[in-house]
């Protein structure tokens, strides 16, 4: 299973959900669900999730929370997807993570050719149940 993290409403925060139709397609055997980042998730001890990601060029993956920055929190808006993650990982509820990062202003049928090996990795790790 594969959370996808996006908000089809924004633009440069679309990209993610956008891929989703194409990404069922190209790996039929893997679940995709939307998730908002604001609402409680049900969590595999082993995660991964495809977001979008400011500030990279290209799509990356990621297996360690810290190697995003932390935002400024004023109000709850200002509560994230990687605050929630953090605040899983915390509880115990989540052992291992990993992000593929998707540019915001990315060309989508770019994004996808990179999505998919990444995806296919996770499947030969054991994360994910692919053919």
């Amino acid at each position: 299973m594969v959370y996808v993290l996006g908000n089809p409403d924004l633009p440069e925060d679309s990209l993610p959900v956008r891929l989703v139709p194409a990404l069922r397609k190209a790996c039929p055997d893997c679940i995709f669900e939307i998730k908002d980042p604001n609402e409680e998730w049900d969590v595999p001890e082993r995660l991964t999730i495809i977001d979008t990601i400011v500030g990279i060029d290209s799509v990356q993956m990621f297996h360690d929370l810290d190697a995003f920055e932390r935002t400024p929190r004023v109000s709850l808006h200002d509560f994230d997807a990687l605050m929630q993650l953090r605040l899983l990982k915390k509880l115990g509820k989540l052992k291992e993570i990993t992000v593929i990062g998707v540019p915001p202003a990315m060309e989508a049928q770019k994004a996808l050719e990179a999505v998919i090996p990444f995806l296919h990795r996770q499947a030969e790790r054991g994360i994910m149940n692919m053919q």
